[in-house]
């Protein structure tokens, strides 16, 4: 009938990639929803997703697609939701989508677990040397047991400075808390009494925070204000003997200064789950430092969790198409 033809054209969505099969259910069992795809594990080509996405009404993507103006452009004015499989959102151009009246879905809460419980297990491979333990098993480095041999820094009695307690910074903190930390330390844009209280974290300048940390954990969001801000004057400031940790995004740290601090033994050790870019090229410097543990962004990565992200993502989509309340909606 002419009715579900119109409902169809109403109801066209693009997926930007192969998600997890939850998630495309969803949308394939909505009535009158049309799902085209970039059916692909690797990301979709410019051109490709340019073509996508002309006259469609929804827009499920990742955060490694860029949606800037020129996607917008290609859209058109039938693009009336967007979809983000991510907490963050620092991939969308959110003065263009505003300014277009779109609305934006994204998916946060679902995966706070599963990246703290990664943030912690990258803060205990980098400050106890796990990475560089194992390749000594391997090529015969480990040999009699000795006393100072691989020894690194532990939690107990240790001061952490968390940058960004959010959602996810809250969650570190209540898993690093039993390991025996003496205190907590947050930065941030204000200060957040009621969060901190469970922690009794006090709010400092980023310069204390980096001066007094024998830790450093970043879970902040990308934003102007955060691009850059771990760098020289961040990482000079940082104890010797400290361990800095990102599991954010990686524009927030200055990488040659890390890597001349990492150098030099400014700072003892790093963990990254996030990089610029993403992936890091395989020469890159940072990659030749033993006491720098590089992950390949898995934050969110176990199953569950990004299956319940994709089934978040599609329903945030429906909602929009059908111009109801999205169970997570960006407010822009």
């Amino acid at each position: 009938s002419a009715r579900s033809v119109a409902v169809g054209a109403a109801m066209s969505v693009f997926v930007t990639r192969r998600i997890p099969a939850e998630g495309l259910r969803v949308l394939s069992q909505a009535s009158g929803c049309r799902v085209q795809q970039w059916d692909s594990e690797e990301p979709v080509p410019r051109a490709e997703l340019l073509a996508g996405v002309a006259g469609t009404r929804g827009l499920l993507c990742l955060l490694s697609d860029r949606i800037d103006r020129e996607v917008l452009e290609a859209a058109g004015p039938s693009l009336k939701v967007i979809s983000t499989m991510s907490v963050g959102f620092d991939h969308l151009a959110l003065d263009e989508i505003k300014k277009r009246g779109i609305r934006v879905g994204y998916t946060p809460d679902v995966l706070t677990d599963a990246t703290a419980e990664l943030s912690v297990a990258l803060l205990l491979s980098a400050c106890r040397r796990l990475p560089e333990a194992v390749e000594q098993v391997k090529s015969g480095g480990w040999t009699t047991w000795k006393p100072l041999w691989m020894c690194g820094y532990g939690l107990s009695d240790s001061t952490v400075g968390i940058i960004g307690l959010g959602r996810i910074g809250q969650a570190v903190a209540r898993r690093l808390k039993p390991f025996g930390v003496r205190k907590f330390l947050y930065a941030g844009s204000g200060p957040k009494p009621e969060s901190a209280a469970e922690f009794g974290a006090e709010f400092v300048p980023l310069t204390r925070l980096a001066e007094e940390s024998d830790f450093v954990v970043v879970t902040c969001a990308l934003t102007p204000a955060t691009q850059g801000m771990c760098n020289k004057d961040f990482f000079g400031r940082m104890k010797k003997t400290s361990v800095f940790v990102n599991t954010s995004r990686g524009a927030v740290v200055n990488q040659e200064d890390l890597y001349d601090a990492l150098a030099h033994g400014q700072i003892a050790a790093a963990g990254l789950d996030v990089t610029t870019p993403e992936p890091l090229p395989t020469d890159h410097p940072l990659l030749s430092l033993k006491n720098c543990v590089i992950l390949p962004h898995i934050g969110s990565a176990t199953y569950a969790t990004r299956s319940t992200m994709a089934v978040l993502a599609a329903n945030n989509l429906l909602a929009g198409l059908r111009e109801e309340p999205m169970p997570h909606e960006l407010k822009l």
